[in-house]
């Protein structure tokens, strides 16, 4: 005979626990399977134990620029080794207040791998269940299939476990996570190589941070092998080898496969349940996280959306609140702020300067310098600011920073640009000083004004 729930959640990372203790506050049955740990990616194998890593590498860089400060014997080495076992001791203790979480709200754990028999009937481990409502929040993880030979390298999974760091590194791939822990390796004394087809990393973000973040990772000695097709990757006696289009070879003793994500879909039943998924695999939804098939729902990174945590979380609450909370409550994808954690870092939200032209005239008001602090150390090092502007009503549409608190500085505007901000209301906005976030409202004057050229007249 089999169980009876208000929800079964699959998946037990942010979006799943999210949706599953709203979804319980709101008076329903739930319970939530999860095959791996509690936590899913980014409290386990993604976003938290790479900032701490990312936490580490700052380190070396501090130690450099405390001479400049009048500090003397300052040095240090770092052992991996430490590390991990901190990092390991932290992950356990997030995974219990998650656990707690779930217990404290009503949610039923259940441990084991998860199928769909039915649209209303699920398989856990041999134990059945059944629920009105079924939402799928499993994810993704690294994909392998971009060429040959892509299996032998470490994915970010395994980057985060390593117990000492190799002399040298290949990272495969041009977008968030290679640039990430390319910077991050190279910070904790490895030698990086990065090979990408792309000319610029970063596909989708503003052209003005890709250019700037390729120059301040080249300027740290992080090699950026661009421009040039990736054709099979080797693996050696003596490590591993990356034929490219060219016919040069690149070689580490370590490689990083960091070529992108696929949607966790595999292996649940969906299809046979009637879930429609897209040609990348992932869950096709409408705007309020339903699927094709009756009675489920998918939130997060399955749905490959906008693949980032806080998205998934407030996906998740959303479809809680709006099937069991009695009122219709959607997730505004337009708008969603992002950083990516390399050094410097990079934050961003809104359009970019060339999605912005598409939609008419645009001012685009700038700001490059040398912090005070890195420069007082006697630092090179940069920090860019851009507005993108609306030319016509004077509306704010994008916020791109590339320097040092870049996502804690762009975090906090995003606030303003979400409520709708113009110019104006930078203008009218009273600095702090002496910060680096006072000179996104000093900037008085366009750098440029761009938009799409008009057809002539016949």
């Amino acid at each position: 005979m089999s169980e009876q729930f208000d929800l079964i959640v699959i998946g037990a990372g942010s979006g799943g626990v999210a949706a599953s203790r709203r979804a319980a506050a709101h008076g329903a049955r739930v319970l939530i399977a999860e095959a791996d740990r509690v936590g899913g990616t980014c409290v386990i194998r993604g976003c938290v134990p790479k900032k701490l890593m990312m936490y580490a590498a700052g380190y070396a860089q501090a130690l450099q620029e405390a001479s400049g400060y009048g500090w003397t014997d300052v040095s240090g080495r770092f052992e991996m080794s430490r590390w991990a076992d901190a990092k390991a001791r932290e992950i356990d203790r997030l995974e219990g207040i998650y656990r707690k979480m779930l217990a404290d709200g009503g949610v039923e754990l259940a441990l084991g791998r998860a199928r769909l028999l039915a649209p209303d009937t699920v398989d856990i481990d041999g134990r059945t269940l059944r629920a009105g409502r079924i939402l799928i929040a499993t994810g993704g993880a690294p994909a392998h299939d971009a060429l040959p030979g892509l299996e032998l390298a470490m994915t970010s999974n395994d980057v985060l476990n390593l117990r000492e760091v190799p002399k040298s590194l290949l990272v495969i791939g041009g977008g968030y996570i290679a640039m990430e822990f390319a910077s991050i390796l190279a910070g904790l004394g490895s030698k990086v190589t990065v090979a990408y087809r792309a000319t610029h990393p970063l596909r989708g973000f503003d052209t003005d941070l890709r250019t700037r973040l390729a120059q301040a990772l080249e300027a740290r000695g992080i090699t950026l092998a661009a421009g040039v097709g990736l054709k099979a990757l080797q693996r050696g006696e003596s490590g591993f080898a990356l034929q490219r289009a060219d016919g040069s070879v690149l070689t580490a003793d370590a490689a990083l496969n960091a070529t992108g994500r696929r949607p966790n879909t595999a292996g649940l039943g969906l299809e046979e349940a009637g879930v429609r998924l897209t040609a990348g695999g992932a869950v096709a939804v409408d705007a309020d996280s339903r699927s094709s098939a009756p009675g489920i729902w998918a939130i997060g990174d399955v749905t490959d959306r906008v693949n980032l945590t806080p998205v998934a979380i407030a996906e998740g609450r959303a479809f809680a609140d709006t099937e069991f909370g009695g009122r219709h409550v959607r997730v505004d994808h337009r708008t969603v702020a992002s950083a990516v954690f390399t050094d410097p870092p990079i934050a961003t939200v809104g359009l970019s300067e060339a999605d912005a032209m598409k939609l008419g005239p645009v001012d685009v008001y700038e700001a490059d310098f040398r912090p005070m602090k890195t420069a007082f150390a006697g630092s090179d090092a940069r920090s860019y600011m851009k507005l993108v502007v609306d030319g016509l009503s004077e509306r704010v549409l994008g916020i791109h920073m590339i320097g040092a608190d870049a996502p804690e500085i762009v975090q906090s505007l995003a606030v303003a640009m979400t409520c709708g901000a113009t110019k104006r209301d930078f203008d009218r906005t009273l600095a702090v000083h002496p910060t680096a976030a006072e000179e996104f409202v000093l900037m008085r004057q366009p750098s440029r004004s761009v938009g799409p050229v008009s057809s002539p007249i016949n």
